[in-house]
Formats: structure tokens, C-alpha cells, sequence
């Protein structure tokens, strides 16, 4: 049993749904964590997410079989060693898929909507649009915005603009950061793992890379010293904690070139600690300056 069901849960990535947790930015900077109500319906919309991004997940790896066979490391994938069958992967795609519309409908109808216009993109994506340079890695921003407003907008909590910019940087910046890491992890044939890497080079890539950690930075630092910031917090000290937001773009732009990592946010996240205790450091903080 445990050796039918190990492969199946690989196939959905559970590591994965850490991505997921950008629907509960609106609780924390929307000052909603006492709202009973939005944090049930949040956490609904989170769920529902995972559900749905798994099921996207395998549709993706579905279409990708042939080139993951040819991919150092995602050859090892159920679908592409043969652990998991075509059947199964499909029958567990249209359950997940199904079961999380229905849960993100129990969170609001504006979710449902939301929710299926993501699924609707990413199934897009994995059709056809994850071949066209750029457009690529701005619907890959385009599913974390619309897990902001999932959990903002969806719930009834106004969205902050700021922090749909700064979303908007951060998501762009790890899209670029992923290409590039594809780039050094395939030294040989590239396009025939990903096509759209054919157009992609190392000067280019890094030059957007650049660009969107210093959007990330500006956007950052110049939200926490907004005027409606202050007054929504009731604080002017979130610009102490934008050290820690450099230190961790810094970081990882340093575990792109120097060790090979980038390709999986998720994973460098936990593997390394220098990530994880920046981000720990930044959410403590920020915490306890705006509670």
C-alpha cells in the first residue's frame, strides 16, 4: 500500500505548497489575524490551493514526461522512473483538481473565481504559453498574485498595492533566479529539456535578475516608510527590518552562482540555513513590530 501511495504523494509535491502561504499575507498586513472568520476562510483558500496546484503539478509532468526522461534530476520523477502510470496520474489530477474548487467555493465564491482562473492559466502554461520567453516567468509571478489576492480580496480584506508590488518583484525575481539555475543545471542540450531556455542566456538572465532584487528592495524599503504604513501599523520601525530582506536576496543570489541552487525556492529554503534564519528573523520581527 505505502508503495502505491509514496509515489502518488512525490507526484503531488507537498513540499511545494510553502508557495501556497502567500494567501495569508493579507492577515498578517491587513491586521486580520483577530478576524475569526477571515482566518477560517484563508485557510480554506490555502488548502484549496494546495489541492490545485498539485493537480497542476501533475498535468505538468504529464506533458513533460519525455523531456523530464532527458533532466539530471526530474528523470527520477514517478511519471518519468514508471513509478506511477499515465491512469493514475491523470485520475489523481482531476481529484485534486475537483476537490479543491470545491473547497475554495466553501471559502467565498470570489476564491472559485480566482482559484479557476489559476488553474485555467497554469494549465495554459503548461500547454503552450511556458514556451514563450518572459511571458514564461511573468505567469509564473502571475499564480503568487493571484494567491494574494486569493487571501486578500477573496476574503473581503482590501489588498495593499505595496504589497502586491512587492509581491510582484519578489515572484519575478525567483522565476528569473529558476531559469537561470536551469541554465547552469543543463550544461548540454537545454532546449530539449525546455524550449524556451534556447532564448534565454546567462548575460540576460542575470541582468533581470539584478533588476527585479533591486525592485524588490526599493519596493520594500519604500513601503515601510509609507505614511499609510505607519498609520495601518501604528509603527515607523518596519525599515529595521529590511536588513534582513537583503541579506536574503544576497543570499540567494549567491546560492545561484556559487552552489548551483535556484531552481527550487522550496527546497533552498529548508536546506539552507542561512535562507531560513533570514526569513525567520524578518517574520519574527515583523511580528512583533505590527501585533
Amino acid at each position: 500500500m505505502m508503495k502505491t501511495l509514496l509515489p502518488l504523494l512525490r507526484l503531488m509535491r507537498p513540499y511545494q505548497w510553502v508557495k501556497n502561504t502567500f494567501v495569508f499575507a493579507g492577515l498578517l498586513f491587513g491586521h486580520a489575524w483577530h478576524d475569526q472568520a477571515a482566518v477560517i476562510e484563508v485557510m480554506m483558500a490555502f488548502a484549496a490551493f494546495c489541492l490545485v496546484s498539485s493537480a497542476i503539478y501533475t498535468l505538468n509532468d504529464l506533458v513533460d514526461v519525455e523531456q523530464d526522461k532527458q533532466h539530471p534530476k526530474k528523470r527520477l520523477r514517478p511519471l518519468a522512473s514508471g513509478e506511477v502510470s499515465v491512469f493514475s496520474a491523470i485520475l489523481l489530477a482531476v481529484s485534486l483538481g475537483t476537490a479543491g474548487l470545491l473547497l475554495a467555493y466553501l471559502a467565498s465564491p470570489v476564491v472559485l473565481l480566482i482559484l479557476a482562473g489559476y488553474a485555467l492559466m497554469n494549465i495554459a502554461y503548461s500547454l503552450r504559453l511556458k514556451h514563450v520567453v518572459i511571458l514564461d516567468v511573468f505567469i509564473i509571478a502571475t499564480g503568487f498574485m493571484l494567491r494574494l489576492l486569493a487571501g486578500t480580496l477573496g476574503v473581503g480584506i482590501p489588498p495593499s498595492q505595496w504589497l502586491l508590488l512587492c509581491g510582484l518583484m519578489v515572484t519575478l525575481f525567483l522565476g528569473f533566479a529558476k531559469r537561470r539555475a536551469e541554465i547552469i543545471a543543463l550544461t548540454e542540450d537545454k532546449a530539449a529539456h525546455r524550449r524556451v531556455l534556447a532564448h534565454y542566456s546567462p548575460v540576460l538572465l542575470d541582468k533581470m535578475i539584478g533588476i527585479t532584487a533591486s525592485g524588490v528592495i526599493m519596493s520594500y524599503s519604500l513601503y515601510t516608510m509609507n505614511a499609510d504604513t505607519i498609520r495601518i501599523h501604528g509603527t515607523n520601525n518596519l525599515i529595521y527590518t529590511v536588513p534582513f530582506v537583503m541579506y536574503g536576496m544576497f543570499r540567494y543570489i549567491y546560492l545561484l552562482h556559487h552552489q548551483s541552487r535556484g531552481g527550487d525556492p522550496s527546497h533552498d529554503l529548508v536546506r539552507d540555513p542561512h535562507l531560513f534564519i533570514s526569513l525567520g528573523a524578518w517574520l519574527l520581527a515583523t511580528m512583533l513590530l505590527i501585533s
